[in-house]
C-alpha cells in the first residue's frame, strides 16, 4: 500500500506542476487531467487495499511546529472514502479533458488543471490525516482550492458573490471544527488522533456534548445540512461542471467522514440517545426541505445542488438511526444504520457527480442552464440523455438502481425501531421513515420534470435546436459513473461485505452474513420472511416483462399494417409553445406546500385596443421566498453590520493606537495563559 500511496502522491504532484511548465493549452490539458486520472486509478487500488488490509497503514513525519505531525492513517473508514473520492475523481478528470476546451482563451487551462489536482489531493489526504493540526491545514487547503475553482469564471455576474458566500460559510464551519479539536486536545494533551481515541481520562459529559454540537455545526456547514446549506445553490452552479461534480459528489462527503470519525471513533459510540435523535431530526429536515426547494428550481445545476442537501439528509438519517441503536446496545442494528448511511454515501457520490457532468454536457451544447430553454435534446444528444436518465432514475430511488438499495436499507433501519426500549423513539423513527417516503415521491417528481422538460418533446429555443452530442472523453467520464450506478445497484452482494469492513471496527459487530441471504442474491436486514429484496431478480423481471410485452405486441400485431399520423393538436400545428413547461409542471406541488414556499407571483398583461377580453401579451414572474436567508441570515448580517458601525470609533487611522491595541491584547493573553 505504501507503493500505491507514493504513486498516488506522485501523479497528483506531477499533474499539478507539469501543466505550469508549458504554454500550449492542449498539452496542459493532457498533463493535468492525465495525471489526475492516473492518480484516480492508484487511489481506487489504494482504497481496496486499505479495506482488505489486516492492519491500518500508518506514516508519520514529525515537525518543528508544536502539536503538528504529518501523520497519515489508512484504516477501513479512510480507505472507503479514498475509494469514493478516487472513483469520482477518475471520471471527472477524463470528462474534463473534453470539457475544458470551452474555457481555452478565457482562463488558463494549466492553472485550472493544476488546481484540480491539488483539490483532489487535499480531499484524499483529509480523510487520511491522523493529526488534528495536520487535518485542519489540509481542510483549509481543500476549502481555499475549491473557492478558487468556484470563481474560475469570476467575470460572470454573481460568481464572485457566490464564491465569497461559500468562503464565509466554510470558515464559520472551520472555526467550530477548531473548537472541537481544542476540546479533545485538552484531555488528550496533544492533537494526535490516536490520543483522541485513547485519552488518559474520559471527557466530562458537558464537554462531550459541546464537542458533539461544535462538530455537527462545523462539519455540517461543509456537508450542507439545513440551515447551514445556503451556500450550495450559489457555489455549485457557479463552478465549472466537473468541479461541481467533485464538490457535490465527494467534497461534502469529507464532512460525513469527519462526523463518523468523531462520533464513532473518538467518542467510541458512547453518547446519550438525544445525540442520535438530533442527527436524525436534522437529516429528516434536510431531506424534505432540500427536495422541496429543488422542485421549484429551473436552473438545472441549482436543482442538483438542492438535491445534495436532500441526500445528505438521507445519509444522516441512516447515521442518526445507527447512533440511537448504538446507545441502547443494539449493535447489529447500529451497524445496519451506519452501513445504510455509507451505502448511500457512495451511491450519492456516483449519481450526483453523473448528473452534474450531464448538466455540464447539456450546458456545453446549449450554452444555457435554464430548463425552460431545453426540450428535444434526446434526439441530438442520445448518449448524454441515456447517462442522465440513469442518474435521474438512481437519485429518484427507482428499483433496481443503487439509490433504491441504499434508501431501502435506510427505511429498514428506521422501521426496526420496535426493538428500542422507549415509546418516544419507537414513534419518532417511523415518522422519519414517512418523511423519507415523501422525500422520495417529491424527488421522483423533480427528476420527471428535469429529464422530461430537457430531453423530450420539441426544442424550445434555438440553443436546443442547434445542440449536438458532446466529445468522446466527456461521454467516457459520464459512462464510468453510469456503469458504477448500475453495478452498485445490481451487486449489493459485493458492496455490503466491503461496507461491513468499515462498520465492523466502529460498532464491534459484523453483519454482512446476516444481511445477505441465499449466497448474497437477497438482501434481508432481519430475516427473509420479514423483509427482503433482490435487485438482480428485480432487474431480470423488469427486462423479462419488457421482452414479454414486445413479444405479445409482435404476436398480436402480426399482419396489422402500421399507421403513422400526426399528433392531434386541436386542429392547429404543434409548436413548442404548446408543451408543458417546468413552471406548469410544479404548479400543483407549489400550491400544496404554499406555506413553505411563500410564493410571489407577478402578472403583467397587455390587451388589444379593440377589446379588453383579448390579450396581446402576457408575462408571469414567479419567485419563492428563501426562508432561511430572509428570516435567519439577513437579520444576523444586519446586526453584525450595526455592531461594526459602532466599532468604527476605534478605527481612527493612528498606527500608534493600533500598536497599543496589539500590546494590550498580548498582555491580556499572557495573563490568561499564566
Amino acid at each position: 500500500m505504501t507503493t500505491l500511496l507514493t504513486v498516488l502522491l506522485a501523479c497528483y504532484l506531477l499533474g499539478g506542476l507539469l501543466p505550469l511548465c508549458t504554454s500550449r493549452w492542449h498539452l496542459q490539458n493532457i498533463l493535468a487531467h492525465g495525471g489526475a486520472a492516473a492518480a484516480g486509478l492508484a487511489g481506487i487500488a489504494l482504497g481496496f487495499g486499505g479495506l482488505f488490509a489486516a492492519q491500518p497503514l500508518t506514516l508519520s513525519v514529525p515537525s518543528n511546529i508544536p502539536f503538528l505531525t504529518f501523520a497519515l492513517r489508512l484504516d477501513p473508514l479512510a480507505a472507503f472514502f479514498v475509494l469514493t473520492i478516487s472513483l469520482v475523481g477518475l471520471a471527472a478528470s477524463i470528462y474534463a479533458h473534453g470539457y475544458v476546451g470551452e474555457y481555452a482563451g478565457r482562463v488558463s487551462i494549466g492553472v485550472v488543471g493544476s488546481l484540480l489536482n491539488g483539490f483532489l489531493l487535499s480531499m484524499t489526504l483529509v480523510v487520511m490525516a491522523d493529526n488534528g493540526f495536520f487535518f485542519l491545514i489540509l481542510w483549509e487547503v481543500m476549502s481555499l482550492l475549491s473557492y478558487v475553482l468556484v470563481v474560475t469564471e469570476h467575470e460572470r455576474p454573481g460568481v464572485r458573490e457566490a464564491g465569497l458566500f461559500y468562503l464565509i460559510m466554510t470558515h464559520v464551519g472551520t472555526a467550530f471544527i477548531i473548537l472541537t479539536f481544542v476540546i479533545f486536545s485538552q484531555e488528550a494533551g496533544s492533537f494526535s488522533f490516536d490520543d483522541f481515541r485513547h485519552p488518559d481520562q474520559r471527557l466530562p459529559d458537558g464537554l462531550r456534548s459541546i464537542a458533539f454540537f461544535t462538530a455537527l455545526i462545523g462539519f455540517g456547514a461543509k456537508a450542507g445540512i439545513v440551515p447551514l446549506h445556503v451556500w450550495l445553490p450559489y457555489a455549485h452552479p457557479a463552478a465549472p461542471s466537473h468541479i461541481s461534480a467533485l464538490m457535490s459528489g465527494v467534497m461534502i462527503k469529507t464532512a460525513v467522514y469527519a462526523l463518523i470519525r468523531v462520533y464513532f471513533d473518538f467518542l467510541e459510540g458512547q453518547f446519550p440517545w438525544w445525540w442520535g435523535f438530533t442527527v436524525l431530526s436534522i437529516g429528516a429536515l434536510s431531506a424534505l426541505l432540500g427536495v422541496m426547494y429543488a422542485l421549484m428550481e429551473h436552473d438545472l445545476k441549482s436543482l442538483l445542488a438542492f438535491h445534495s442537501v436532500e441526500n445528505i439528509g438521507i445519509i444522516l438519517l441512516g447515521i442518526g438511526a445507527g447512533m440511537i441503536f448504538h446507545t441502547y446496545g443494539l449493535h447489529e442494528l447500529a451497524a445496519l444504520g451506519l452501513l445504510a448511511g455509507l451505502y448511500h454515501t457512495i451511491n450519492h457520490a456516483t449519481f450526483k457527480a453523473l448528473l452534474f457532468l450531464g448538466a455540464g454536457a447539456v450546458q456545453f451544447a446549449t450554452h444555457t442552464r435554464d430548463i425552460e430553454e431545453y426540450g428535444g435534446l434526446l434526439r441530438r444528444m442520445p448518449w448524454t440523455g441515456l447517462f442522465f436518465l440513469i442518474g435521474a432514475v438512481s437519485i429518484a430511488a427507482l428499483p433496481p438502481t443503487n439509490g433504491f438499495v441504499s434508501e431501502w436499507l435506510v427505511f429498514q433501519s428506521l422501521f426496526l425501531s420496535v426493538q428500542l426500549p422507549t415509546l418516544f423513539l419507537k414513534l419518532m423513527l417511523p415518522i422519519a421513515a414517512a418523511i423519507l417516503a415523501l422525500t422520495g415521491a417529491l424527488a421522483l417528481a423533480c427528476f420527471a420534470k428535469a429529464f422530461g422538460m430537457s430531453f423530450l418533446a420539441q426544442p424550445r429555443s434555438a440553443h436546443a435546436r442547434q445542440s449536438v452530442e458532446v466529445p468522446l472523453s466527456m461521454r467516457i467520464g459520464m459512462g464510468i459513473l453510469a456503469g458504477s450506478c448500475v453495478l452498485l445497484g445490481l451487486a449489493p452482494m459485493l458492496v455490503v461485505p466491503l461496507l461491513d469492513r468499515v462498520t465492523g471496527p466502529l460498532t464491534g459487530v459484523v453483519i454482512s452474513e446476516k444481511v445477505l441471504a441465499l449466497d448474497g442474491w437477497v438482501v434481508a436486514p432481519v430475516t427473509v420472511e420479514f423483509s427482503s429484496i433482490s435487485t438482480p431478480v428485480l432487474a431480470a423481471l423488469l427486462v423479462g416483462a419488457g421482452l414479454l410485452g414486445l413479444l405479445i405486441a409482435r404476436w398480436f400485431g402480426k399482419g396489422v399494417p402500421a399507421r403513422y399520423t400526426r399528433t392531434w393538436g386541436c386542429g392547429l400545428p404543434l409548436t413548442p409553445r404548446m408543451e408543458y413547461t417546468a413552471t406548469g409542471f410544479v404548479q400543483p406541488i407549489k400550491q400544496v406546500f404554499e406555506t413553505v414556499y411563500q410564493p410571489t407571483v407577478k402578472l403583467e398583461r397587455e390587451f388589444l385596443e379593440q377589446s379588453k377580453y383579448f390579450i396581446r401579451h402576457q408575462r408571469v414572474e414567479f419567485h419563492t421566498e428563501p426562508v432561511f436567508e430572509t428570516y435567519l441570515y439577513r437579520p444576523v448580517v444586519r446586526k453584525l453590520l450595526a455592531i461594526a458601525e459602532r466599532l468604527r470609533v476605534i478605527q481612527v487611522g493612528s498606527l500608534h493606537l493600533y500598536l497599543t491595541y496589539i500590546f494590550v491584547t498580548l498582555v491580556l493573553l499572557l495573563l490568561w495563559a499564566g
